[in-house]
């Protein structure tokens, strides 16, 4: 603070001499006040001594506004130093948080590496083991196809392959997609054959063995069959009937001698077989002709199942010339199973069947990427 300034010094008195007079005295002041270097004076020490108790009095103000300032500059800066505290602290616990964050958050990444990592190997594994199971249907239903000629059980396995890939969205099954399509277009293009139906027939067929007559199992006819089959004599519509005793004695004589004629007709039978030897079979003999018939039906059922032509014409021949030497030809049940073999004879299972490689192909070519 700067010092308050000091009024100048006066004059030293002087020397004190001998006091005139009290007029002279007066005298001597009045004049000095009247002198204008005086009056100069005067004004000068009034204007100073108002200068400094201005000076002073700013002075004052200036120290009372630097003491606001100062307590208001003291509490602002215990109000930073705390807030400073304040900002200080939450700094750390953000900076706790945010280390506790970045530790989570690395954990979560490598987690979600982890989990993308088994996401892509489960997958991987999921469609192996998809492509693994589409492989072995095929390879089953082509080898059923050539060995048995199951046209639809291969349709069947085509569609479910189709279906399984269908479900994946991944482009790289369309390519098995279109082979699987194109092995579906071969199959659905071959002649259809009733298989079902063919074996269904030689089933019955078999079924009826047992009941067919044989030549060899000839029997004479019941008198009763005989009697049904005898020719009753006709008369003409709005003729008299026969009456009197002649009439009843020719009726007598006619039915005694139709009994002796079935009788004699019993006892001699004229046939023309051309297997005499047909005719001379046993009871067992009878029985295992039967049962030789039936296993030549089953083979030739399981050559139509496997589509094997040569033993399926082979085996239906046989059986046809076993009715037609042992069995009785005129009999109606013989000539409906005749029949029924000639229409399973009729149907043509020579025909090449298609495989199934374009699709067995395009999987295993998937499967061998890398």
């Amino acid at each position: 603070m700067n010092e308050l300034p000091t009024l100048p010094e006066q004059n030293p008195a002087p020397a004190p001499v001998p006091a005139p007079a009290a007029p002279q005295a007066e005298e001597s002041f009045t004049e000095l006040l009247q002198r204008p270097l005086s009056k100069v004076a005067i004004a000068l020490l009034l204007l100073i001594a108002a200068l400094a108790w201005s000076t002073h009095t700013r002075f004052g103000h200036l120290r009372q506004e630097m003491a606001r300032s100062l307590q208001k500059g003291e509490a602002t800066n215990n109000e930073t130093i705390a807030l400073a505290r304040q900002v200080s602290e939450q700094n750390k616990e953000l900076q706790a948080k945010v280390a506790a964050l970045e530790s989570r958050q690395s954990e979560a990444q490598s987690q979600q590496v982890a989990l993308e990592a088994l996401y892509q190997d489960l997958s991987k594994n999921r469609d192996e083991w998809a492509l693994a199971e589409i492989e072995q249907v095929l390879s089953t239903a082509s080898q059923q196809l050539q060995l048995a000629g199951n046209v639809q059980g291969a349709l069947i396995a085509l569609a479910n392959a189709d279906r399984s890939l269908s479900r994946s969205d991944k482009p790289q099954f369309i390519t098995i997609r279109r082979a699987i399509a194109r092995d579906t277009d071969k199959l659905k293009a071959l002649p259809g054959i009733d298989v079902a139906g063919l074996a269904l027939r030689i089933d019955s067929v078999i079924g009826e063995i047992d009941a067919l007559p044989m030549l060899s199992d000839s029997k004479p006819v019941a008198p009763s069959q005989l009697a049904k089959a005898r020719v009753k004599p006709v008369t003409k519509p709005g003729a008299p009937a026969p009456d009197g005793f002649g009439a009843r004695l020719q009726n007598v004589w006619t039915s005694w001698t139709g009994e002796m004629w079935d009788e004699v007709r019993q006892l001699i039978r004229v046939r023309s077989v051309d297997t005499p030897e047909a005719l001379m079979l046993s009871p067992s003999e009878s029985y295992f002709t039967r049962e030789n018939l039936k296993l030549r039906l089953l083979n030739a059922r399981l050559a139509l199942l496997s589509r094997n032509e040569a033993a399926f014409r082979s085996d239906l021949a046989n059986a046809q010339d076993t009715l037609t030497k042992y069995f009785d030809t005129r009999a109606r049940s013989t000539q409906s199973a005749q029949a029924a073999l000639r229409q399973v004879q009729g149907n043509n299972l020579a025909i090449d069947m298609p495989t199934l490689a374009d699709s067995l192909n395009a999987v295993r070519t998937y499967k061998a990427k890398p």
